[in-house]
């Protein structure tokens, strides 16, 4: 029978409820003002016999083609890729960037090499969405971890097969950018009509009637004449605004690895608990059953014997009282011994019988 090995993290947020001091930078985004994926696929090379083998073709039809370019002309089957591997490299475009700023790239293998340790990527144009190129890629490979042995006697640290390359990419087309003008746009980032509304108070206490929130997510901006043709002094002075946020009660929940995070805004509601654990085991083994001495016939035979035992545990019960906290119910989980997986089931349980004043997520 295998253990399942769960932890569990519980995280109390020191803010008081209902309300917490945020800076506007800190809730919202410019519309337009975002960053863009990009994408290209390359060779890493230099390995120490650990690229991709035989059975990835299309590494060593890249590597012929590249050849081939720069006069070399070799058939893909002459070849042996073991010091080479086919990698997707992919960056992120910040807005603003012009040519010939640096960016990080990061590269990962898609055949089956062991390790990127020690790889030189080759120089790789980088693609957007639009399949224009913006910006272009090579250096040496960081992977941060290491892969040594051989099969069946070796050792890995981490993920050896993804690295990357601080600095590597260099930007060669500016993507499309917003035009700053006199109509300024906030997208917040959670959605939350209060907040919303809030910022809007605050930036027009602060420069007089220039907001007004138009829903729970965007929140319209109008420079006053002070500002006029300084849309980026503007802009600096908003994201220094303080505003009472309205943060959601949330509890996040991932069961793969028995993680759950609750807020200190969170209420439960008065309820009782009882909780209980049923194990059932089925254990096989396994005898061999021979002739006996001087028999003329019969030969020896294995014969499996299961044996299934099934154990409830007696349920163990808490009562949480009017105005409970997640302290409170956090010290009495702990107190019947409930493990990760326990807590998890309880928690959606609290939710589905209305007793959990919170958001229940589930990544």
């Amino acid at each position: 029978m295998r253990a399942l090995s769960i932890f569990l993290t519980l995280l109390t947020l020191s803010s008081v409820a209902g309300a917490s001091a945020s800076r506007v930078r800190e809730l919202v985004t410019v519309e337009g003002v975002r960053d863009n994926q990009l994408v290209g696929y390359g060779l890493v090379v230099g390995l120490n016999g650990t690229g991709d083998r035989r059975q990835t073709m299309f590494s060593a039809q890249s590597l012929t083609n590249m050849l081939e370019r720069m006069g070399v002309t070799v058939s893909p089957q002459a070849i042996t890729v073991k010091n080479t591997a086919a990698v997707m490299v992919t960056a992120t475009l910040p807005p603003f960037a012009d040519p010939g700023a640096k960016i990080d790239v990061t590269a990962s293998s898609i055949g089956d090499a062991s390790t990127l340790q020690g790889g030189l990527l080759i120089l790789t144009t980088l693609k957007g969405a639009d399949g224009k190129v913006y910006a272009v890629a090579q250096g040496s490979v960081l992977t941060g971890g290491f892969s040594a042995g051989r099969p069946g006697n070796s050792q890995t640290v981490n993920h050896p097969t993804a690295g990357r390359i601080p600095g590597g990419g260099t930007v060669e087309r500016a993507a499309p950018a917003p035009v700053l003008s006199d109509h300024i746009r906030l997208q917040l980032r959670e959605t939350d009509f209060t907040t919303a509304s809030r910022i809007a108070e605050s930036l027009n206490k602060k420069f007089g009637t220039v907001a007004r929130a138009e829903n729970a997510r965007l929140v319209t901006v109008v420079p006053p004449q002070a500002f006029a043709g300084r849309v980026v002094d503007f802009l600096s002075e908003i994201e220094n605004v303080t505003v009472e946020s309205s943060g959601t009660a949330r509890v996040l929940i991932n069961e793969r690895t028995g993680t759950i995070v609750v807020g200190s805004q969170v209420r439960i509601a008065p309820v009782a608990i009882m909780h209980g654990n049923l194990t059932v085991e089925v254990r096989t083994t396994y005898t061999a059953s021979q002739p006996g001495p001087l028999a003329q016939q019969g030969s020896t035979a294995v014969l499996p014997e299961e044996k299934l035992t099934a154990k409830e545990d007696p349920a163990r019960s808490l009562v949480l009282k009017e105005g409970a906290t997640v302290e409170d119910l956090v010290r009495a989980l702990n107190a019947i011994g409930s493990t990760p997986r326990d807590i998890i089931a309880i928690m959606q349980s609290l939710k589905a019988a209305n007793a959990l004043e919170a958001e229940v997520e589930v990544i």
